[in-house]
């Protein structure tokens, strides 16, 4: 399998293009934009396992596993009471995409757990 480097071990040149440089202020205000409209959302954790489920819904139903974002979500807030299979099925699957985005080497946002808000880069 090919190794990746980190963006930090690239070139400079390769990004410092005259098409790249020219979105770099239009990038920062919409940037900024999220970044306001994420502070506005009290729970921003609710956003960031919706995306989750979504991709885990999605994946497991290409393997025939299908269930209903109503059922993820009753089966999600009260799992004591899991009655589809398929359901308890996918939050698994999201369950293991939690865990892969936790254990990542790579400096990403990510959900501050002491008060679950979203920390974005300056």
């Amino acid at each position: 399998m090919t190794e990746i480097p980190p963006l930090h071990l690239l070139p400079s040149e390769r990004f410092e293009t005259a098409a790249i440089l020219k979105q770099l202020p239009k990038a920062s205000r919409k940037l900024a934009e999220l970044k306001g409209v994420a502070a506005s959302i009290p729970n921003q954790g609710i956003l960031i396992n919706t995306l989750g489920m979504q991709e885990a819904k999605d994946s497991s139903a290409i393997e025939n596993i299908v269930t209903t974002h109503d059922e993820l979500f009753k089966d999600d807030a009260f799992p004591e009471n899991v009655a589809n299979p398929s359901a308890k099925e996918v939050l698994r699957y999201r369950q293991v995409l939690r865990v892969g985005f936790e254990a990542s080497p790579i400096p990403i946002p990510r959900s501050n757990s002491s008060n679950a808000t979203l920390v974005l880069p300056d």
